[in-house]
């Protein structure tokens, strides 16, 4: 078998079709364990899966340098596939480009606002992000008559808000 093959060796000698769309489609059940509602395929973190002769690379950005939950991401993804009978799979930590918060599905955006997390607000941009006055909708209301509480929320790439409307305290995935 030739690298990039949608055809790889299982552990058990049988050979098991597994295109990257089936990793892909396991890769939904990976949650991140800092916002569980969002899998890592809706973050927009996972750049590419490569199908190899003896498993499967998969090609993940980190959503910031430093995040504390890249390492446990990048275990649970391997876990993942290796309990759906992918074995030799293994991660390549891709830095570059960097990650940002535009890589976020529309899907993710969605769950964020069903969970009551606002989503980013706009693209990112030098500007944008020198910018502090961002119109944060809520989650809950939709006003959009809110006021930041914090720059930090529950992990660093949330800020605490609060609506001005329905009076609920919500939380703001930052644009990064």
């Amino acid at each position: 078998m030739r690298a990039g093959n949608d055809v790889m060796k299982q552990a058990s000698g049988n050979i098991a079709r597994r295109t990257k769309g089936d990793i892909r489609a396991l890769l939904e059940a990976v949650a991140d364990p800092e916002i569980p509602v969002l899998s890592v395929i809706d973050l927009g973190i996972v750049r590419d899966i490569r199908i190899l002769d003896d498993g499967v690379e998969v090609a993940v950005a980190p959503t910031y340098t430093g995040c504390p939950a890249t390492e446990v991401i990048e275990r649970m993804i391997v876990a993942e596939l290796q309990r759906n009978g992918v074995n030799g799979a293994r991660i390549k930590r891709v830095l570059s480009p960097p990650w940002t918060t535009d890589w976020l599905t529309d899907e993710g955006r969605r769950k964020l606002t069903a969970y009551g997390i606002a989503p980013p607000e706009g693209g990112v941009s030098k500007r944008r992000m020198l910018t502090p006055a961002v119109n944060v909708g809520c989650p809950r209301c939709a006003a959009v008559d809110t006021t930041r509480v914090s720059e930090f929320g529950s992990t660093p790439c949330k800020a605490s808000y609060k609506c001005n409307a329905c009076l609920e305290p919500f939380e703001y995935f930052k644009c990064i």
